[in-house]
């Protein structure tokens, strides 16, 4: 919700009593719980400075800096439940209101992400330095890459020129890209071994998904023309699996590098259709292992995910390295997935998508994007 000013209670904060600071101070106080960041900007004072001038705002006397309000400790915020109540709403000519909300407009912003097709505000900026974007450590066990933070995921990648304004921007520090597979639905006019040297030097890490054959119990109907076949699945795993290590080369990404299989939500109750489905997989994970790479798992969680967890408990051998696991509640963790138990991925081998098909906009620039919670491997250059 953008350029609405709310209290706790849901109603408009009224713009009457006090000195145009203290307007502010209480405004910013009883918004704590619902605005995320506020940007006040020079035009705001500007007009609310006019007001006072020409009295449609009284003055208010001088309080020495950092001085608390009656009634709080230093270092404390007033309750605004307990703040003592302004004038009645009659006492501020609707015309004074009028033209304050007119000249503050959009200086307000809340970053509202309670519906899944909302477009949330951009973030505050301070001084032109890119947000916290995570952080990244070498895994001693395997030498892999180790990003913990925000990522998101989209179709196509997107130009350079939009990657650089989301790096300096926006919250998130790695970005999911799909470098090859036959299911792969959207078209790379981007992707290219430049674009992936170009977005690496920026900063972002990357997590490459390879979109692949599917389960022949896939649900979803697009995709059920890239189904694999029954007759010798792992053969089938391992030849994409080597196509997979091929084409990761070719975009300059290294060994230790993790390569995400992309298989879509499908019917592991069915005992034939994941018997299949797990021979595929186990085939793909020995030839990207046996290339050098970390061979990585994405799929919903209630089928893909919950296959893979079933299959870790009757100790199968050669599976995937770390999961990336669809599950659109909301909630940026990797630890509380009820399918896993604790100690399986872990550490450092979980990726939560926590919300998809969402709409957000940084630094003026709009995508389609889901939102995702890392806490795993990334890719490395060659």
């Amino acid at each position: 919700m953008r350029g609405r000013w709310l209290n706790r209670r849901g109603r408009r904060a009224s713009l009457t009593g006090g000195a145009p600071v203290a307007f502010f101070t209480r405004l910013m106080r009883t918004n704590s719980q619902i605005v995320r960041r506020v940007t006040v900007p020079v035009v705001v004072v500007a007009a609310l400075a006019t007001l006072v001038t020409a009295g449609a705002l009284p003055a208010a006397a001088d309080t020495p800096p950092g001085t608390p309000e009656p009634g709080t400790a230093p270092g404390t915020s007033p309750d605004p439940a307990a703040a003592a109540p302004g004038p009645a709403a009659d006492e501020t000519p609707e015309g004074v209101r009028s033209a304050v909300e007119r000249e503050i407009g959009e200086a307000v912003a809340t970053d509202v992400t309670g519906s899944d097709t909302g477009q949330a505000a951009e973030p505050a900026r301070t001084g032109g330095r890119a947000p916290q974007t995570g952080t990244v450590r070498d895994d001693p066990r395997n030498g892999a890459r180790i990003f913990t933070g925000e990522a998101f995921d989209t179709c196509s990648a997107p130009s350079e020129q939009t990657m650089r304004t989301w790096r300096k921007t926006s919250p998130f520090g790695a970005v999911g890209v799909y470098f090859g597979g036959r299911g792969r639905g959207c078209a790379q006019p981007n992707l290219t071994p430049d674009w992936v040297r170009s977005v690496d030097g920026m900063g972002w890490k990357l997590l490459p998904l390879y979109v692949g054959s599917q389960s022949p119990c896939v649900r979803a109907e697009h995709k059920k023309k890239f189904r694999m076949s029954h007759q010798d699945p792992w053969a089938q795993g391992a030849r994409e699996g080597q196509d997979a290590v091929q084409r990761a080369k070719e975009y300059g990404l290294g060994a230790k590098s993790p390569l995400y299989l992309d298989m879509e939500d499908y019917n592991h109750a069915d005992s034939r259709c994941a018997a299949t489905t797990l021979s595929f997989v186990k085939g793909w994970n020995t030839r990207v292992r046996e290339a050098g790479y970390l061979p990585g798992f994405y799929s919903s969680a209630a089928s893909g995910l919950a296959h893979m967890e079933n299959a870790r408990k009757g100790l199968h051998p050669a599976l995937p390295e770390a999961v990336w696991f669809a599950r659109w509640n909301g909630r940026a963790d990797v630890n509380s997935e009820p399918v896993l138990a604790s100690g399986s991925w872990s550490p450092h081998r979980r990726i939560h998508q926590y919300q998809g098909d969402v709409t957000r906009s940084y630094g003026g620039v709009r995508l389609n994007i889901d939102r995702n919670r890392v806490d795993a491997p990334v890719a490395r250059l060659g």
